[in-house]
């Protein structure tokens, strides 16, 4: 359905019902679970507890998947079988990626690896892994040039893609133009800044792409490195173009850098989006700019607190309570990121619906095992704690191992916390364009 507007439109309406409304240690560690009713079921667990990338949101990717193996493990794992989950710090290098992948897989003997937060990581290892036939279960990393076209068999991505963020970022403009801001959505002015690596060159051409499908002019497109020192010259570009709109696609340390030039700078615009990553990190992003990024707004699959649970499908607003109270409850926080729901659902939609099924039929958990599981994956919209349901491409497809019923949203952040804007029929009314007080704020 990747491309296909009305297989999208399809499931935004049949998603209208789900009504809307740390630390960790630095090397990687071993989770080890007791071997009662058999013996541990052995996984992969790699995301980046080190480096830029931590901050920006694989830390809470990993500390859901910590919650999700615990509670799978309390529920008896695979009939008495535990978890026994081995996890690696790639410390935001694909280098360090790559050599931790072939310990994983070599010295561990591992079948499944899952996590992969970045997609500057996600693109080398899925040819890897593909090629020693292992399985990639990845629960964050969203570039669609990951999958497409590459006909991948062992590689399996059950949250959304990054032409989905665009999606929904351009049309939130695009259907509030008139009424919020006064203008047409062909008159409104858009720029597009971006990290230069895969995640940010995916979602920065599914910008422009959606952008030019309506007319809508983009009069700034720009990449940066997301470890620059200055992005003084990219401010100053955008003040002289005098974008309606800025839409920026990065980490935390690039995000923070920009925000503190453009204000300097005397940078306005009526509104900025980013697009997950270093966006979902309400609390770090409030902790540095407070009011400043109040009725900001961000895309990502929502955050399971943002959801009504009693709409979910049953039993499912349970274990979004009960993965919500552990979490918080080991890390305090105001307000719960996106990656930390990504980290324990994606995870818990592997554990309860792929490794189980996989070691029941079979007795083990071979590569090839877990792939036929996930290809039999079928779950409705609403039968997972961020709302969506799981239905993977098949062999064949041009997103083969993607989930096709996956599901973004925007959100806008308020009083430190994010609420969903888009689909419109999932969430409240936005504020657009900022308030005149907002030191950002487009001046007449």
């Amino acid at each position: 359905m990747q491309g296909n507007g009305t297989g999208r439109r399809t499931l935004l309406q049949a998603g209208a019902g789900l009504g809307l409304a740390a630390t960790v240690p630095a090397q990687a560690r071993a989770q080890t679970a007791p071997a009662r009713g058999g013996d541990p079921l052995r996984i992969g667990v790699m995301t980046d507890l080190s480096g830029p990338f931590a901050g920006a949101g694989s830390v809470p990717l990993f500390q859901g998947a910590e919650v999700a193996i615990e509670l799978f493990n309390q529920r008896g794992g695979v009939d008495g079988r535990p978890v026994a989950a081995v996890s690696a710090d790639s410390q935001s290098k694909a280098d360090v990626a790559i050599n931790e992948a072939e310990r994983l897989l070599g010295q561990e003997r591992l079948e499944v690896v899952t996590g992969i937060y970045s997609s500057a990581h996600a693109v080398p290892l899925s040819g890897r892994f593909e090629a020693q036939k292992k399985m990639m279960w990845i629960t964050s990393a969203i570039a669609t040039a990951v999958l497409k076209d590459k006909g991948f068999r062992y590689v399996f991505r059950p949250t959304v893609h990054s032409d989905q963020y665009a999606e929904g970022t351009v049309s939130v403009v695009a259907e509030q133009a008139r009424a919020k801001l006064g203008m047409d959505p062909e008159k409104v002015k858009l720029a597009v800044i971006y990290e230069d690596g895969p995640y940010g060159t995916g979602v920065s051409s599914a910008i422009e792409a959606n952008a030019k499908a309506r007319s809508m002019p983009v009069v700034l497109k720009e990449a940066y490195s997301s470890t620059t020192p200055d992005l003084s010259t990219l401010v100053t570009k955008l003040r002289r173009e005098r974008p309606d709109i800025v839409y920026q696609v990065g980490y935390n340390p690039d995000i923070t850098l920009f925000l503190r030039q453009a204000r300097s700078g005397g940078l306005r615009f009526r509104m900025l989006f980013g697009h997950g990553a270093g966006w979902s990190q309400i609390d770090k992003l409030w902790d540095t700019f407070g009011k400043d990024i109040e009725y900001f707004c961000n895309a990502d699959p929502a955050a399971t607190q943002m959801l009504d649970w009693a709409k979910l499908r049953p039993g499912v607003g349970d274990l979004a309570k009960t993965f919500v109270e552990r979490f918080s409850a080991k890390h305090q926080l105001r307000d719960l990121p996106p990656h930390a729901s990504m980290g324990f659902n994606n995870t818990w939609i592997f554990l309860e619906h792929v490794l189980k099924p996989a070691v029941r039929k079979t007795g083990g958990m071979t590569a090839d095992a877990l792939r036929e599981a996930a290809l039999e994956v079928d779950i409705p919209v609403g039968g997972t704690i961020q709302g969506y349901g799981v239905k993977f491409e098949p062999p064949g497809s041009s997103m083969a191992g993607q989930n096709a019923r996956s599901l973004c949203v925007v959100m806008q952040f308020e009083n430190a916390k994010s609420h969903v804007i888009w689909p419109a029929a999932l969430g409240r009314e936005p504020v657009m364009p900022l308030p005149a007080g907002n030191p950002y704020a487009l001046r007449s």
